[in-house]
This record gives structure tokens, C-alpha cells and sequence, in this order.
């Protein structure tokens, strides 16, 4: 997959936990596991703007393209 999700380095760097992030998010705990492992098919733009808000980054600090 060309497209990795570090969904969980930035979360580290923040000291973040899942649980807190999915609650800040408004998804559940399952649905953020998804998209931290790569396996969402889509991420919808007000989610990833969400994402960058609450963990304080740029949408390429949580979405990287590797060939």
C-alpha cells in the first residue's frame, strides 16, 4: 500500500491514547484502529482536519506516500 498511515507516531509524540483521541474524534475506539493500521479504504477530509486540530500537526505529519 503506497499510502501509510502514521496515525500512531503522532499520537505517541503527543502522548496521546486511543481511547482519549477516539473520544476527541467522536469515533469509536475500533474505527481509529482502522485508519492507525492502514486498512481504511477512505478518510474523509473533516476527519483528517480533526486529526490535525486535536494532535497539533500537518495532514502529511499523519499521511505519508511510499512507493
Amino acid at each position: 500500500m503506497p499510502i501509510v498511515v502514521n496515525l500512531d507516531v503522532m499520537m505517541a509524540k503527543r502522548k496521546m491514547r486511543s481511547k482519549v483521541l477516539a473520544e476527541k474524534l467522536g469515533v469509536t475506539e475500533a474505527n481509529l484502529s482502522i485508519l492507525k493500521t492502514g486498512k481504511a479504504k477512505a478518510v474523509r477530509f473533516s476527519t483528517l482536519e480533526n486529526l490535525c486540530e486535536i494532535l497539533e500537526c500537518q495532514p502529511g505529519d499523519l499521511l505519508e506516500y511510499q512507493e
